[in-house]
């Protein structure tokens, strides 16, 4: 059983009693968050901080798309591939992977990704801005996973960091399970990427068969992409440090997110798997939850 960072209803945000209805149209955001149409016309959000930083958000799947640090570099990836016509997920950035990380009884990775997110509330803190969405169960999300449940997704943008935090609640009669995820694709020269933190870990490694993970233990102090590579990381640190072999070190430090999982598809996306490698938070065992509970995870992004 996964350990739980229970966090009382109580003290959710106060717009989290919103409806499952889109609200960014005619909401009166803050000055620092701007309503635009994105690609394929899709509702996006644009976060710029005072301190020279911008990101971008979709409401199709809550994902951030773009993070530039006030140097202007963008560290996230979007796939040349990507689809914005709100039927499948956005391919990049910051997808969500929800209430199903990977392959099961749902579609890849769940539904979460594959929904629109309502944006519920937005501030300025010290020149920063702040946005949370809201995901709320609905005939589709049920037809796969059929519980009452509130998702809050809270991005918060810094001059050189983008925190996030991901609050799910069981709002049902009766308990449920999930796994979860972030699939953070960075920009990056994978043939030159690499990550410090991870040695000692357990592992459970995919290269050879998906289907059946070979457990060991990382033994290297560097981790690199030197070709296809997807492995999970079980009770990774809580700091990790990225190089994206662009010059950028990356520390990915998180709260309650307790795997972390890394992965570059090689050949088998030939047209860019050398653009970026993702290192992705996770829960990979399972969090349950009773009526009422609510478990919390918190990202936190930032270069120097």
């Amino acid at each position: 059983m996964a350990t739980l960072s229970m966090v009382p209803t109580s003290t959710l945000l106060a717009s989290s009693n919103l409806g499952r209805v889109n609200r960014y149209s005619g909401m009166a955001f803050a000055s620092s968050v701007k309503e635009v149409k994105g690609e394929g016309n899709l509702p996006k959000l644009v976060l710029t901080s005072t301190h020279g930083s911008e990101a971008e958000i979709y409401l199709f799947g809550g994902c951030v798309t773009s993070w530039k640090a006030a140097s202007g570099k963008d560290l996230l990836f979007v796939r040349p591939d990507a689809v914005f016509n709100g039927q499948k997920p956005i391919s990049g950035g910051i997808p969500h992977c929800f209430p199903q990380f990977g392959p099961g009884p749902m579609q890849q990775h769940g539904f979460a990704r594959n929904m629109n997110w309502s944006a519920v509330d937005s501030e300025n803190v010290e020149g920063n801005p702040v946005v949370t969405l809201e995901l709320k169960d609905g005939p589709y999300s049920r037809s796969m996973w059929d519980f009452s449940f509130r998702a809050l997704y809270k991005v918060i943008l810094n001059k050189n960091s983008l925190s996030t935090e991901l609050v799910i609640t069981n709002t049902d009669k009766k308990p449920f399970s999930f796994s979860t995820a972030l699939h953070t694709y960075f920009s990056a020269s994978a043939t030159g990427a690499s990550v410090k933190g991870l040695k000692g870990c357990k592992t459970l490694n995919k290269d050879l068969d998906p289907t059946n993970p070979l457990e060991g233990k990382e033994e290297r102090d560097v981790v690199t992409f030197p070709g296809f590579v997807d492995c999970i990381y079980l009770d990774a640190p809580n700091a990790l440090h990225l190089d994206n072999g662009l010059g950028d070190i990356i520390t990915v430090k998180n709260t309650n997110w307790s795997d972390t999982v890394l992965w570059n598809p090689y050949l088998q996306m030939e047209a860019c798997y050398r653009d970026f490698v993702c290192v992705e938070n996770a829960k990979i065992g399972k969090v349950q939850l009773e009526p009422e509970q609510s478990w919390s995870a918190i990202q936190h992004l930032s270069i120097d």
